[in-house]
């Protein structure tokens, strides 16, 4: 029996049997798989096992401790905003963008980084590469060109099959058997970058993901803004203000922390929508985001609460660096 049998076996005996991996245990499950030491049918297996048990936060951990030793690290100066941009947009437009282009402004270091897309979710859905392309943007595709994009203060945006090319191969699974499985919360999850703190934008779904990446950033020492997205990505929902959860080496900061609040009247009102017969239109989002940097359309409120709280977050990070690193176990230890 393999490596990763082992481990079946134990996560997948169904609702009454299954038992959670420890963190060592799923560390290793997960290097098995992105080391191609797993058959095929050991990896659907596995990811079907965690899909239907539901992952831990140790699991969690574990996925992650793997992944960031096999991904690459960008070494910064200052702090850096990472948002991971997985799920593009169906119906509203593409704001994972425009919030990086808001926060460069304001002289903060964005990574954004996303799957490459498959042919039919290009058809379905606005994807990132496609809007940054609208909007001007090339992706970066070596560390120098990340850094040189930071130093003309622009957000860097990177694919992740050239962050960690196994990761991608897990991620393209979703494909073939029709759901997700835990590479995608890994890939939310990442902190690419080496030598200072990365606050990672996570958003979640549910409320009960998003209690899951609470007690990890909390158990962790993790710097990350908690929030539920729009349409899985990590921006505010313009239409209602949604919480907003800052944690600072895994401290909540009461002071930036957004409490939820009801809709916002006449929110949405002037967002483009994109539907479309022919599949999604980048040029109806690019622009109305340029239209917002330009200060011919107003900024929806939920997203200008969001840049004030990362802004202000990177902030203290600054003033911290020397005696606090803030990035939790699974940096430390990639």
């Amino acid at each position: 029996m393999g490596t990763l049998a082992t481990f079946i076996k134990t996560a997948g005996r169904g609702a009454a049997g299954s038992r959670a991996l420890s963190r060592d245990q799923a560390q290793q499950a997960f290097a098995a798989m992105l080391d191609g030491n797993a058959s095929a049918a050991e990896i659907g297996a596995f990811t079907m096992a965690m899909r239907m048990k539901g992952e831990s936060v140790d699991e969690l951990a574990g996925f992650l401790d793997a992944t960031q030793a096999r991904c690459r690290r960008i070494a910064a100066s200052s702090p850096v905003v990472v948002l991971p941009s997985c799920n593009g947009a169906r119906r509203l437009p593409h704001l994972t963008p425009l919030l990086a282009l808001l926060l460069a402004r304001e002289g903060v270091n964005v990574l954004v980084h996303s799957p490459r897309p498959n042919a039919d979710e290009e058809s379905r859905r606005l994807t990132t590469p496609a809007l940054l392309a609208a909007l001007g943007l090339s992706e970066a595709e070596s560390e120098a060109a990340v850094l040189s994009c930071w130093a003309r203060c622009e957000p860097a945006f990177v694919s992740t099959a050239w962050l960690c090319p196994p990761l991608q191969t897990l991620l393209d699974l979703r494909w073939q058997i029709g759901v997700r499985g835990p590479a995608h919360t890994v890939a939310k999850m990442l902190a690419p970058v080496a030598g200072v703190p990365a606050l990672r934008v996570v958003n979640h779904t549910h409320p009960e993901f998003g209690a899951l990446m609470r007690s990890w950033a909390e158990r962790d020492g993790v710097d990350a803004l908690l929030l539920r997205g729009l349409e899985g990505e990590p921006v505010a929902d313009p239409r209602r203000q949604g919480e907003l959860v800052l944690l600072l080496g895994g401290r909540a900061v009461a002071d930036l922390t957004v409490a939820a609040e009801d809709a916002v009247p006449g929110a949405g009102l002037e967002l483009p929508l994109l539907e479309n017969a022919a599949g999604p239109d980048p040029q109806p989002s690019a622009r109305w985001t340029r239209d917002v940097l330009a200060g011919h359309r107003p900024l929806p409120r939920p997203m200008a609460r969001q840049v004030q709280a990362l802004a202000a977050a990177m902030t203290r990070l600054r003033t911290t660096m020397p005696t606090a690193s803030g990035n939790g176990r699974s940096l430390q230890t990639a």
